[in-house]
């Protein structure tokens, strides 16, 4: 970190590091957000680093909601700049292919799209006799997906559209313009040293340098898991006959696309063990870099384009284009503002699909940067999601094994990454492991997904029905009828607010009451501005300034920041205490004698919702009567050094292990949603049916949104549907009345106790239109192109009355 000298500098307002697409695209929306004195810098000429030798491929429909939101933006902005500026960007829209060789595969590009058809597209299942590309080698193929909207664009055009339409609107472009390194001042971004000396300083600052992002980064304190690496496509000669537009064909399970390129192919892949590059090393600074051919690695592509074309085999290649390109450890982009950094912002590790989503992610960023909000929920491609200890260099390149063959792999149901494993372990990960532990990650965290009671058990494939470990779940949730569950709850999130303003502070984040006793628990949100949610947390009053808070293992990051960011100008001190302690979570009907077996503490006059210190088998405590399986139980907090000690005192007094897989169906048949997926920043407490949890006495931050749509009343609700036939939920199934979508699932699942399938639905409501009113509509859920009828519930459907949680 360098220090800020000020004398003579004019402040910029807004400075964007990187001229490809991306950083283009984020100055072309800021000028048209009216922000001024907005300037980009760009190492040498625009588009200059990798997106110049991009593909060109514009696919609007992707796996998920918010991303297909994200992409859809180009079909408008594209052609939109062509008209602004006079200048052609080389889109067209051509209609594709997605073709598929595998029974899983089928159901994959089924349930897309589901989705694509939710947001209007003209997606449909076609059998392979019906792909009109003339000379395809149908063999092998068991079906395709066929998608209009498919497109193309010139990434070199688009570049110049972006760059002249941004000057139109004020924005200054600096090419030859190095950046050395960002200046960083009391945890504040404050500009860019360039490399011969001087200072610009700018009130924010947004990283859009792509592979040349994570260096940048990392030296003002802020950790990017990217790794770039050798991509390559090869084009063709000039073929005869090809049909007028080109579409994309996308030969999935064989990891190979292919495009029309003015008369000729190009032919791309996405390889498993790709190649990595160091864009810090002597050739990261040539611009238009290629880097050499390699035939070895691109064989298995070129070998699949020859067998679905066998007209390529008298086809000669032009070119052989090799270029970096930057993936990141879980294949999804680096969006939004720095959880470490203030005013400093980044939008990198594009995955290789960059130039499609640069219309969606510069409106994105742009509108976070101006309004503190993005205009959609990017938790997905949210830096903060990522754990900081992936970004470490071995770990990204052990990740280069299999992240970007991902892109184009199959998406299996709850898959686990293979490589770059065992970045965080609870101090109880060897006692989990000797119970039979089959880990997962989570959030970075290896936690038990289910326990295995032989080997048969152990190695269990993946399926896109029936999964093979719900038995194991349903023996593991079954344990807490009479018994007792173990649960690993380390990897939540622990925050210790301590301080004068403690409850002040609390008080204006929670949308709950925190004015309680000492030692109550209280289960609340806190919310943004416009009454989303930004987190889904319990708060313990430990003392008059003293406050645990509990949150989600996946937004440790993301809320440590939102804590701190918020507690500007209280006097509070806010700790993170996650790895300090372990949390077992002792659940079930037995979990009250197990407790007796350990501790001689009063077990019975515990009331729910409270939390205590506590002496379990000679370790010092805190325990807390609260239930994310809905069951009688408590939360021990230990020291990290003893846990191991209680651990197997709890065993030895009859625990049983339960996975994280039991958990996640036992939340769903009690009706408890999950942030990130049923909740979020675009949701408020009324959508959710959390309206009870408010509040309307204090004041709270986001309380006058609130206000506003009690008043209008909610225009859409979350249900928990029950879904005959038994089918496997996810996420992002469409949900059908009279023939028309009315909204998407948000998660499912199968209840390990009550055997019933489960989702949580967001469904668009008439005005006024009452809970039981929406319960007595006729819905259905369309699951891999079949519907199933579902059945809104009132009432969660495993003990609606909490007889069992309150035993």
């Amino acid at each position: 970190m360098v220090a800020v000298a000020r004398q003579g500098i004019g402040m910029i307002g807004t400075l964007i590091i990187g001229g490809g697409a991306t950083g283009l695209s984020l100055a072309y929306h800021l000028g048209g957000l009216g922000e001024d004195r907005v300037v980009l810098l760009e190492r040498d000429r625009i588009g200059s680093g990798t997106t110049w030798h991009a593909a060109g491929i514009v696919g609007p429909l992707r796996a998920t909601c918010n991303m297909t939101r994200l992409v859809m933006r180009a079909l408008e902005l594209f052609p939109a700049l062509e008209e602004e500026t006079g200048l052609a960007t080389g889109f067209r829209r051509t209609g594709g292919y997605w073709l598929a060789r595998e029974a899983a595969r089928m159901d994959e590009i089924r349930r897309i799209a589901a989705l694509g058809r939710y947001f209007g597209m003209a997606a449909d299942i076609v059998d392979p006799g019906c792909i009109r590309f003339p000379g395809l080698n149908p063999d092998g193929l068991v079906g395709a997906l066929r998608i209009a909207e498919d497109a193309v664009v010139n990434p070199v055009d688009l570049c110049a559209a972006y760059a002249k339409a941004a000057k139109v609107r004020g924005v200054e472009i600096r090419e030859e313009t190095r950046v050395g390194s960002i200046l960083v001042e009391n945890g504040t971004a404050k500009g860019v040293l360039l490399d011969d000396g001087r200072q610009l300083l700018a009130e924010r600052t947004a990283l859009c340098a792509g592979a040349w992002s994570k260096r940048l980064a990392a030296e003002a304190g802020v950790a990017l898991p990217l790794q770039a690496v050798e991509h390559m496509y090869v084009v063709t000669d000039a073929i005869g006959d090809l049909p007028e537009p080109v579409p994309t064909l996308r030969d999935l399970d064989r990891g190979t696309y292919v495009k029309g390129d003015a008369g000729r192919l190009l032919i791309g892949g996405f390889e498993a063990d790709a190649k990595c590059w160091d864009p810090g090393g002597t050739e990261g600074d040539r611009p238009f870099l290629e880097l050499p051919e390699d035939w070895e690695q691109f064989s298995p592509f070129m070998d699949a384009a020859l067998s679905l074309l066998p007209c390529l085999e008298t086809a000669g290649i032009m070119r052989f284009m090799n270029g970096p390109e930057s993936f990141t450890h879980d294949s999804l982009p680096l969006i939004g503002p720095c959880p470490e950094v203030d005013c400093l912002y980044v939008a990198a590790g594009m995955n290789s699909v960059g130039v499609m989503s640069s219309a969606g992610i510069g409106h994105a960023l742009a509108r976070w940067m101006v309004d503190g909000a993005p205009p959609l929920d990017l938790w997905e491609a949210d830096i903060s999601r990522a754990d900081p200890r992936a970004a470490d260099d071995a770990h990204m390149r052990s990740r280069m094994k299999e992240a970007v063959h991902d892109v184009f792999g199959i998406h299996w149901p709850y898959k686990q990454p293979a490589a770059g494993r065992g970045l965080r372990k609870s101090v109880l990960h060897e006692e989990w492991q000797g119970a039979g532990a089959v880990f997962g990650v989570t959030a970075g965290w290896e936690r038990g997904l289910w326990y295995a009671r032989d080997e048969s058990e152990r190695d269990l494939p993946y399926s896109v029905g029936d999964q093979p470990w719900h038995k194991a779940a349903s023996r593991e949730a079954a344990v807490m009828r009479d018994g007792t569950a173990l649960i690993d709850l380390s990897p939540f999130g622990k925050f210790e607010v301590v301080g004068r303003d403690a409850l002040e502070f609390l008080q204006h984040l929670a949308l709950s009451d925190l004015d309680v006793a000492i030692g109550r628990v209280v289960y609340t949100q806190l919310l943004n501005a416009n009454g989303g949610i930004e987190a889904d947390v319990t708060v313990v009053r430990n003392s008059a300034d003293r406050f645990r808070i509990t949150s989600g293992a996946s937004s440790r990051r993301k809320d440590a920041a939102w804590f701190r960011r918020n507690a500007a100008g209280w006097s509070v001190e806010i700790e993170d205490a996650t790895e300090c302690e372990a949390v077992i979570g002792v659940m079930g009907a037995g979990a009250r004698e197990t407790m007796r077996r350990v501790s001689e503490g009063d077990w019975l006059q515990f009331a729910p919702m409270t939390a205590r210190d506590a002496v379990a088998a000679g370790c010092r405590c805190r325990a807390s009567r609260v239930s994310f399986v809905g069951e009688l139980g408590w939360e021990l907090s230990v020291p990290a050094d003893r846990a191991a000690t209680l651990f197997r005192a709890l065993v030895d007094a009859g625990g049983r292990p339960m996975g994280h897989f039991a958990v996640d169906g036992c939340r769903i048949e009690k009706g408890f949603k999950h942030w990130g997926h049923d909740i979020g920043p675009e949701v408020t407490p009324i959508e959710a049916g959390l309206g009870s949890a408010i509040c309307w006495d204090k004041e709270f931050l986001g309380k006058r949104a609130l206000l506003r749509q009690r008043q209008e009343g909610p225009s859409r609700r979350l249900l928990l549907l029950e879904v005959a036939g038994k089918p496997l939920l996810l996420h992002d199934e469409p949900i059908m009345e009279a023939g028309r979508s009315v909204g998407l699932t948000t998660s499912g699942g199968l209840g390990p106790r009550t055997g019933k399938a489960l989702a949580f639905g967001m469904v668009g409501i008439r005005p006024g239109e009452t809970r039981r009113a929406t319960c007595e509509r006729e819905f259905f859920v369309e699951v891999a192109g079949t519907a199933y009828k579902a059945e809104a519930l009132l009432r969660p459907p495993f003990d609606p009355d909490g007889e069992r949680t309150r035993a």
